[in-house]
């Protein structure tokens, strides 16, 4: 980020008008920025900078005098940490790494990409450990594995077409705890599918309309084919039409409410005999019998899909069962308080650095033990 970049982002803040990615990016900044040399706070004097401004270090400092811009810029971002109410950063500098606290059991390595391919015939392939290639042969259809770990279905010898009982063979492609996965539809419909999660799709979209059913999280850039309408079936009876368009649906059995977001085009949402249209930039939930429609930041809702948390005056209870999927933990949620995160990391990062962030700005400590989270007494 250059200076015109950075004046330009705290313009925005002083004036009240920093977005959320903006406010993300700043904070990013401010990690990265104590950790290279040639800035003015070494990662250490940066740390305890920071420290000192929460009233927990005497303020000391033994780097160099820099450029005036450079002083102001890192002050105006520590003013920044203390306004948000307890931000976190989005490591992306390893030097950081020698910060983060080991936990007492071992550390526990993000999930990646995983998943099963179920054939119709129930045969099961474990793509994490499939060649890449072909895979299989379906009705005309070509199952491969591309060399940068996708599914994808395409043609063979002419259009992949059901088989002469008229009846659509079927795949399920799933995602275990900590994994996650990419997916080409026969249609060219691109699926995310992030962890514990699943879609099930027919080998060819030759009937009227194409038809998926989705449990889990996924994000989807729907083929445009206004010929065929695109319909998304959810566990809890909610359905979602579209003709070609970007969402985000989230339909865990263990979260409080299935939620639609949508990025680009739009998308009817439908559950007993209720139904309300999605414009870009919108979220709906169905709560006590009827739709909720509302403005939400899409960026944090498919930050997953580009390999970060983001969170938004997060309840931390949601964050952890997050934290569960992704990295196949189980978490005692006995005395967890009711608390709030803003902020953003990266998914790579191990669950150690995630736990470090979140004891730093809430003050709680945990311990995990035999892959299971606690809060310490």
């Amino acid at each position: 980020m250059n200076e015109q970049e950075l004046n330009e982002l705290f313009r925005k803040y002083r004036e009240g008008t920093l977005g959320s990615d903006e406010k993300a990016r700043l904070e990013s900044w401010y990690i990265d920025y104590g950790s290279k040399s040639h800035h003015e706070l070494s990662s250490r004097d940066a740390t305890q900078l920071l420290e000192s401004l929460r009233g927990k270090l005497p303020l000391t400092r033994t780097a160099p005098v820099k450029p005036l811009w450079r002083r102001l810029t890192v002050a105006a971002a520590c003013i920044l940490l203390l306004s948000t109410g307890g931000y976190f950063f989005l490591y992306r500098s390893s030097s950081q790494q020698q910060n983060i606290t080991i936990l007492k059991d071992g550390d526990i390595a993000p999930g990646g990409n995983k998943a099963v391919l179920t054939l119709a015939d129930g045969t099961k392939l474990v793509l994490d450990d499939a060649h890449e290639g072909e895979l299989a042969k379906q009705s005309g259809a070509i199952i491969s594995k591309t060399d940068s770990g996708h599914l994808e279905y395409s043609a063979g010898n002419g259009i992949a077409t059901p088989e002469r009982s008229g009846t659509a063979l079927k795949n399920t492609l799933s995602t275990p705890t900590g994994g996650q996965y990419r997916l080409t539809l026969p249609d060219g419909t691109r699926v995310w599918l992030n962890a514990a999660s699943s879609i099930t799709y027919p080998v060819a979209f030759n009937n009227k309309e194409r038809t998926v059913s989705i449990s889990g999280e996924a994000y989807l850039e729907v083929a445009k084919n206004s010929a065929k309408p695109f319909r998304a079936y959810l566990p809890d009876g909610s359905e979602i039409r579209v003709l070609g368009t970007h969402f985000n649906v989230n339909s865990y059995a263990d979260e409080q409410a299935t939620t639609t977001t949508l990025l680009e085009g739009a998308v009817q949402v439908s559950k007993a005999g209720t139904e309300k249209l999605l414009l870009p930039g919108q979220q709906a939930v169905y709560s006590g019998g009827k739709w909720v429609v509302k403005p939400v930041d899409t960026a944090l809702f498919i930050a997953w899909k580009d390999g970060d948390f983001r969170f938004h005056a997060t309840p931390l209870k949601q964050v952890l069962r997050q934290l569960e999927r992704w990295y196949g933990i189980s978490v005692d949620y006995e005395n967890v308080p009711d608390r709030q995160l803003h902020g953003a990391i990266s998914r790579e990062k191990n669950l150690s650095a995630i736990l470090y962030m979140i004891e730093r700005t809430s003050g709680l400590k945990f311990r995990l033990k035999e892959r299971r989270l606690q809060l310490e007494d």
